[in-house]
């Protein structure tokens, strides 16, 4: 029997697993203001803490058939001549190279640079989202200082220079890490494959799952991905802070699930409307009508629900394994362009059988899409049966833009979810807020004015206050404000039981860890940490 198969059955025997929570974290009462010229600590929720477990001044250790060049930091591109701190009245700086999402595993026997080092068994694997070009890490969490990180890869088995790096996940099937790279379609953007080896062994999928701006993604219990694809649209004429939707949601079954590079079908999520007959489209029509039109206004109304279904895009049987543009043919199929979608998750109990993602919406104030056009951004449930199924809105961000420009996401529990924010530089002025990370109860009505629990007010550490201070000037490379990036809840089984949404989520027991990175500045990446669950049980009875 294969393996793809028995996992039918799994996921809806764990949804019965029996576990007494801890009481849900408290809310934090605000997000930090953004003052210039001042750092701010991150705040979170007094059940919570967090520690290091890599900062970006980290060394990596370079693996044998490895040519570093500048890939010699975690966080960093050393740039010949320039420092990480630039000198008094200079822009000048190392690349920083943004460590983006992270897949954490529990394996054995895996090696680094040094063959007579025992690297542990808990590792945190991310690709890096800007600098001179692309490479991923592994943090080895047991090792000390000197193996630490590990320079996983810079260039693919044929030599070529990588791409920057925005998702990751781990496929048990073809035990393979598939990395994405966040482009425009046209020519950039994609899927890579990679080894645990070290050196790791990297291929390009784009003949097989095409080019666009592909983001988050996940893998079902049959070995189906689910690609978040996140492209910005164009502005409108009337409405020059607003932009149309121009992203769409992906799906690919492939041939053997135990060797992607065999190929597939890849298909687009295309929902029926309720304003005219037909499906909601990417139509001919100028930015301004798409932006503000009816198809949108109701995608973004709570209590409606979509029908949906899948459209084929690009099927290698038929279409050949030559290099694609994924975003243009979903236009052209007819799928429904969203307004960038960044990233979501299968949630647990419910045999993958529903998806919840998110939408970045416009991170601008001033959007003249608003509230109703889905302009602070937004969180959908995907209820799949097959190849139909619903979308409903589960929440809608406010004008207010407390809560606003969700990416990336990881569920707590069963009902829970969390999203964070990645609001931007000028929203964060706009709102004197920065950044948060919330957590939302899919059984809650946010339509009634509930609202979710704040659990992380993400700071501001001196080198991102520093370059937000520089941003904008001449000749400066880097992001300004620390962003929330990567987070991540797993127990680390790197088999098929393992998938996220495979298992009920225990957080801060039976091997459950949670991680983070606070991107920009200098790119930490931390494990939050219950404090209740670290005492011991020698202190469960205190008062």
């Amino acid at each position: 029997m294969q393996v793809r198969h028995l996992m039918r059955a799994i996921p809806a025997f764990l949804a019965v697993t029996a576990f007494a929570a801890d009481p849900l974290p408290t809310h934090v009462a605000s997000a930090n203001p953004k003052i210039a010229r001042f750092a701010q600590p991150n705040i979170l929720s007094p059940e919570l803490f967090e520690t290091i477990v890599a900062q970006g001044s980290n060394k990596l250790e370079i693996p044998a058939g490895i040519t570093a060049g500048v890939f010699t930091y975690y966080g960093y591109n050393e740039d010949a001549g320039l420092a990480m701190i630039p000198p008094t009245g200079s822009n000048a700086e190392f690349h920083k190279t943004e460590p983006d999402k992270n897949v954490y595993l529990v394996l054995k026997n895996q090696k680094g640079a040094d063959p007579s080092y025992k690297y542990g068994t808990h590792f945190l694997f991310q690709g890096h989202e800007t600098g001179v070009s692309g490479y991923f890490t592994r943090i080895n969490l047991d090792a000390d200082g000197a193996h630490r990180v590990t320079l996983m890869a810079n260039a693919d088995v044929n030599g070529a220079t990588l791409p920057v790096y925005d998702g990751i996940t781990w496929y048990p099937f073809s035990q393979r890490l598939l990395l994405t790279s966040e482009g425009n379609g046209t020519s950039t953007g994609g899927v890579w494959q990679a080894t645990l080896d070290v050196p790791s062994k990297v291929k390009s999928l784009t003949g097989i799952l095409g080019q666009g701006g592909f983001e988050g993604i996940q893998a079902d219990s049959q070995g189906r991905l689910i690609i978040v694809e996140d492209i910005g649209g164009s502005a409108g004429s009337a409405f020059p802070q607003a932009k149309r939707p121009n992203s769409f949601i992906f799906r690919f079954t492939p041939k053997n699930t135990s060797d992607l590079t065999q190929g597939g079908k890849l298909e687009a999520l295309q929902l029926a409307s309720k304003a005219h007959s037909g499906p909601i489209v990417f139509a001919a029509a100028s930015n301004d009508a798409a932006i503000q039109s009816q198809d949108v206004a109701d995608m973004h109304t709570y209590g409606l629900s979509f029908d949906t279904a899948w459209v084929t895009v690009h099927d290698t049987d038929t279409d050949g394994m030559a290099v694609f543009n994924a975003n243009q043919l979903a236009k052209d199929k007819l799928a429904t362009p969203f307004k960038r979608p960044e990233n979501g998750q299968f949630r647990p109990g419910t045999n993958f059988a529903e998806f919840i993602f998110d939408e970045t919406g416009d991170t601008n104030l001033n959007t003249q899409a608003g509230t109703t056009y889905g302009g602070f951004g937004a969180i959908f449930r995907l209820r799949l049966t097959g190849d139909t199924g619903k979308l409903s809105l589960v929440y809608n961000g406010d004008a207010a833009g407390i809560h606003a420009g969700f990416d990336n996401c990881g569920f707590w529990d069963r009902d829970r979810i969390v999203f964070v924010e990645d609001a931007g530089d000028g929203l964060h002025g706009q709102r004197n807020g920065l950044d948060s990370a919330w957590l939302f109860d899919l059984n809650t009505d946010y339509s009634s004015g509930n609202q979710p629990i704040r659990i992380l007010a993400q700071g501001r550490d001196a080198s991102a206050t520093l370059d937000s201070q520089l941003s904008g000037s001449s000749g400066f490379v880097n992001e300004g404000d620390n962003e929330i990036t990567g987070w991540h809840h797993s127990d680390g089984d790197p088999t098929v039981y393992g998938l996220l949404g495979a298992k009920i989520p225990k957080p801060f027991r039976a091997g459950w860890r949670m991680f983070y990175t606070q991107q920009h500045g200098d790119n930490n990446t931390f494990e939050v940490l219950s404090k209740k669950a670290n005492k011991g049980d020698d202190d469960e009875d205190e008062d």
